[in-house]
């Protein structure tokens, strides 16, 4: 299996460069692969958009790591159609995996992810 890297998208901050350009404010949404699941390098201040597209019911997950001998997996989070979920932000501890990034998954291609790092 191989994930698939999320871009992340960095949000101009409250003092952008103006006029703004268009799509420069644009969040990147991507499909997800319910077979390879999704993964992104974590910085501590990350937040996971998750959005449903389709008109079913569908479910998310996002994979931590033992912190103090416990994990807090956020498991099959039901989106219904067309709705909108958000997750962190996600600390290093408790959620980068040994190689450096943040697990997670969808039921189906309908749900599309979002990575905002906060500045």
């Amino acid at each position: 299996m191989a994930r698939q890297t999320l871009t992340k998208t960095t949000p101009l901050g409250s003092l952008p460069s103006l006029p703004l350009v268009a799509d420069s404010a644009d969040i990147v949404f991507t499909s997800a692969d319910a077979t390879n699941k999704e993964q992104f390098v974590a910085s501590g201040n990350d937040l996971v958009i998750a959005w449903n597209s389709g008109v079913s019911t569908r479910t998310v997950t996002l994979t931590s790591v033992a912190l103090n001998g416990r994990t807090g997996d956020i498991t099959t989070y039901s989106l219904g159609a067309g709705d909108h979920a958000v997750f962190g932000p996600f600390q290093v501890g408790g959620w980068r995996q040994t190689d450096g990034k943040i697990y997670l998954e969808a039921s189906h291609s309908d749900v599309k992810w979002a990575v905002i790092t906060l500045p």
